[in-house]
């Protein structure tokens, strides 16, 4: 049916965390919010989430990294890029930020299939107005979505960061679905930039505590993730967001998770290797894959620790779990610390798993099976309407 193809319009909201009291006509409209002039001051005290496309991309990413760009208190801006978008706006607020004499360092992967032109002239741009490039590792692709602002506050220094699974492009922001953390958690902050300055060779390669980086140690941390809440049996609880997966090994800790009587659900939009081949693993693992109008993008995992929501583990990044991004691919996974934020990226989870609409499950034939025809339970049109 034709009509099927046709999607109301949606325009991304702005988080409320980002929005201030309009003062224009304050006893008038009081309702009337404009986006908030000092995105700084949000984070200096709180963790924000953002959630791509339901909430925008310009006016959260893209203006943390504008208002960065011109704020005087900010000393560098350091940042990775995989692929941008064609308008320029995240590169042209990186060109204003050096012209001013801020420090900026870009580490641009030229590498990035179908981007590569468009990379080259980006470098050769921010290069120009005086950015520090790097133009990636040899024998690794340079596939992680972070920033750090580097902010001087009464005399001292503080990082803001943003880590997100999508790229730093406002026009996939607007059809795939992406988180997004910002926070001013100094102990991430301070991971970051040693990684950045392992990265542009300023600093050497460590152990990092909270940041699962490939191809460092996220493999290892992961099936440590893992074998930990196998030890729980039947009070561990899995649950995994991702585009793809693969790898043989970290599969096989999943069979080993549902045989010890792990609940493991993953979602799961492109390739998946691991199959429900027989009645046990089947009884413990479920498989599903949302196709709608937006791509799913974002990676999500989370581990309960034997436990429940107040004590789990969560983590969101760039990442998914295949050879080549556990390998050969630069990706960070950051821990999500805030329990509301935690809890919130899993009432998210929980509405694609319980999706009757645009969901597809695995079956132990190995075959996809429609899960179901009712649009009131579609995932995508639970956030839209959430973000209204």
């Amino acid at each position: 049916d034709e009509d099927n193809l046709h999607y109301p319009p949606h325009t991304p909201s702005i988080p409320r965390d980002f929005l201030e009291e309009n003062p224009a006509k304050p006893s008038l409209f009081p309702s009337v919010s404009s986006p908030v002039s000092d995105i700084f001051s949000v984070l200096r005290y709180k963790d924000v989430l953002v959630h791509h496309p339901y909430e925008s991309f310009d006016h959260t990413v893209g203006e943390f990294i504008r208002q960065a760009a011109e704020d005087p208190d900010v000393q560098a801006i350091k940042m990775t890029l995989y692929r941008t978008d064609g308008d320029g706006a995240i590169i042209n607020s990186l060109l204003r930020a050096a012209e001013q004499g801020k420090q900026v360092a870009v580490i641009i992967e030229l590498k990035a299939r179908f981007d590569e032109a468009a990379n080259i002239q980006w470098a050769k741009t921010l290069e120009e107005a005086g950015a520090h490039v790097v133009y990636g590792l040899v024998g690794l692709k340079i596939h992680s979505k972070m920033t750090l602002v580097i902010r001087k506050e009464n005399n001292r220094i503080v990082r803001y960061s943003h880590i997100g699974t999508g790229n730093y492009n406002s026009l996939t922001a607007r059809t795939y679905t992406d988180f997004g953390l910002l926070t001013s958690d100094n102990i991430i902050g301070n991971e970051i930039g040693e990684l950045f300055n392992s990265l542009t060779a300023y600093g050497k390669q460590r152990e990092f505590q909270n940041l699962l980086v490939a191809p460092f140690q996220l493999r290892e941390k992961m099936k440590e993730l893992i074998k930990n809440e196998i030890s729980y049996g039947e009070a561990g609880h899995i649950r995994m967001k991702m585009n793809a997966l693969v790898d043989q090994e970290l599969i096989d800790l999943l069979y080993q998770a549902a045989y010890e009587g792990t609940k493991v659900d993953l979602q799961v939009r492109g390739i998946c290797c691991l199959t429900l081949r027989n009645e046990k693993i089947a009884e413990r693992i479920s498989v599903r894959s949302v196709l709608g109008r937006f791509l799913e993008h974002s990676r999500l995992y989370w581990f309960a620790n034997g436990k429940g929501p107040d004590e789990s583990s969560c983590y969101i990044g760039s990442a998914d779990l295949m050879p080549r991004n556990l390998n050969r691919r630069v990706e960070v996974l950051a821990p999500v610390n805030d329990e509301i934020i935690s809890n919130h990226l899993i009432e998210i989870f929980e509405h694609g798993f319980n999706d009757r609409h645009l969901s597809w499950d695995l079956d132990s034939y190995g075959n996809w099976v429609k899960n179901g025809t009712d649009p009131t339970s579609s995932s995508q049109n639970i956030e839209i309407n959430k973000s209204r």
